[in-house]
């Protein structure tokens, strides 16, 4: 087995957003100022050069103030978002642990939603019907399946959400923020979940609000600032310097 295949080649991208200059109070006002002409927009490039590789086992940490682009770095690898410029190359599946609830219907219970997550991660109800009770089981829900989602806490959405892309064994697993709700013994399960998942090979990026967390977990990381790419390297040497700035 080749350890350093890369998993994900992220090469000279650039995302661009159009903002709207002016304020406008209402969908018919942006609507008539768009088809008239009258709607003006700022270029705002949220990411804007970034290159990086992210090699098979590793664990690969973000780190940046609010707004630094990690999220939608994060959201580019999962194909949410397509470069404007340049090019991401991504080898195996993906179990994108992105934004709270994406992926699920609030107006379902979790029973419904553990099959419905698994069809939008592309596996069959055999599948899901195979890894139920070990996924039921991770997320200690096991009395609040019947449960509509739109009545649970973001705690609990974090638990069977990250019950469901970990029970799947994905090639690469994405994690934005998801240890950061719920109680303190669930992430020390979630970091243990991670951490048997590297062992077995899945390469996980991840981020994390604790440049503590980041530096314990990660072997490597890439400090991002308004959407460029400030130094990459060892999660230690990479944490370090974020820190003697913030």
């Amino acid at each position: 087995m080749d350890d350093k295949k890369i998993m994900v080649s992220i090469d000279n991208v650039g995302i661009r957003f159009n903002l709207a200059k002016e304020r406008v109070d209402s969908l018919k006002e942006y609507f008539l100022k768009f088809t008239k002409g009258a709607l003006h927009f700022e270029e705002f490039w949220a990411l804007d050069g970034v290159s990086l590789d992210i090699e098979k086992g590793d664990f690969y940490g973000l780190v940046g103030i609010n707004g630094s682009g990690k999220s939608t770095l994060l959201k580019a690898v999962a194909g949410v978002f397509k470069p404007t410029r340049g090019k991401i190359t991504v080898n195996g599946t993906i179990a994108p642990l992105i934004e709270l609830g994406a992926g699920f219907d609030m107006d379902l219970t979790a029973r419904e939603n553990i099959f419905l997550n698994g069809a939008v991660l592309g596996f069959s109800k055999e599948h899901m019907l195979a890894k139920f009770d070990e996924i039921v089981d991770f997320s200690e829900l096991h009395d609040f399946l019947d449960v509509p989602l739109k009545n649970y806490s973001s705690g609990m959405v974090a638990r069977i959400a990250f019950a469901i892309a970990t029970a799947t064994k994905p090639d690469i697993l994405i994690a934005d923020e998801i240890l950061a709700v719920g109680d303190y013994a669930f992430q020390e399960k979630c970091e243990k979940r991670m951490q048997e998942l590297l062992d077995a090979g899945t390469t996980v990026i991840f981020v994390s609000h604790s440049i503590e967390q980041v530096k314990r977990m990660c072997n490597k990381a890439t400090w991002i600032e308004k959407g460029k790419v400030i130094m990459t390297g060892d999660a230690e040497t990479v944490c370090d310097a974020y820190s003697a700035k913030y």
